[in-house]
């Protein structure tokens, strides 16, 4: 699988981009995207630095407008959607930043208990009981009253993908969750979101140009190529490196290549 193709078929994906330009006033970040993500995937946006992928990831947020074509989720347009109809969305998705965004004066349960207590009608017993909970599938259990200076990073960013699964979202989004990481913690943050994947079936659109984790957990990628300024190629990212026709995707997969002989 090489190019990106079937740009105008009827979107039928979790996620599906048609003809999609980023761009900043006059000057285009990238052109013409158009890709599909299936429920359960862990799709990842890869490339170099400064090719767009946490700007593609603001724009399937919403937080962007594009400059030309449209965003689908379910078959239905994002793009063109009222504000109402839009934040009805973004109850169903969950985020993870680069930092895990904590808020440093509260505890891990209470950053967790935030969306619980703004957007369900759970008691403080419930919230505390959810907090708990969601913090042990990320493997902190009984850090509940520890503050986030109180824990390492690998920890952070563990705690702030607990909160981003607070609401049981159907789409979880993290912008490069190994940066800052040591090898070690990188790891296991890439095993533990592929037990989250497996264990409740939510699907990843992750930002990385990390290969480790590229090669680790995606079950599919895409290619965003800064001197052309489109997505050059998608598919598994073992099936790109070895049978990519495009130079550029060859030679970013294949960055370190001896470590995933």
């Amino acid at each position: 699988m090489t190019e990106t193709t079937a740009a105008s078929a009827p979107p039928t994906d979790q996620i599906s981009v048609r003809n999609l330009t980023m761009a900043y006033g006059d000057f285009v970040v990238m052109r013409d995207l158009s890709f599909d993500v299936s429920p359960g995937e862990v799709f990842v946006i890869m490339g170099g630095s400064g090719c767009g992928k946490s700007t593609l990831m603001r724009h399937l947020l919403g937080m962007i407008e594009p400059a030309t074509g449209e965003i689908f989720y379910g078959g239905e347009s994002f793009t063109s959607a009222s504000r109402e109809v839009r934040e009805s969305y973004l109850r169903r998705f969950g985020v993870l930043f680069q930092g895990g965004a904590l808020w440093s004066s509260m505890t891990l349960a209470e950053n967790i208990a935030l969306p619980l207590e703004e957007y369900t009608g759970l008691g403080a017993a419930e919230i505390r009981d959810v907090a708990s909970l969601k913090l042990a599938l990320v493997g902190l259990r009984g850090f509940e009253d520890y503050y986030p200076s109180e824990i390492s990073g690998g920890m952070r960013k563990r705690a702030g993908l607990a909160r981003a699964m607070a609401l049981d979202p159907e789409i979880l989004f993290v912008d490069e969750p190994s940066a800052g990481l040591d090898p070690i913690s990188s790891r296991l943050l890439d095993d533990l979101i592929l037990e989250l994947r497996e264990s409740l079936g939510t699907t990843f659109v992750v930002v990385t140009h990390e290969l480790a984790s590229i090669f680790a957990i995606a079950s599919k990628a895409i290619f965003l190529d800064t001197v052309t300024r489109t997505a050059t190629a998608i598919g598994p990212p073992i099936d790109l490196r070895d049978h990519s026709q495009d130079p550029a995707v060859r030679a970013f997969l294949r960055r370190g290549e001896e470590e995933h002989e």
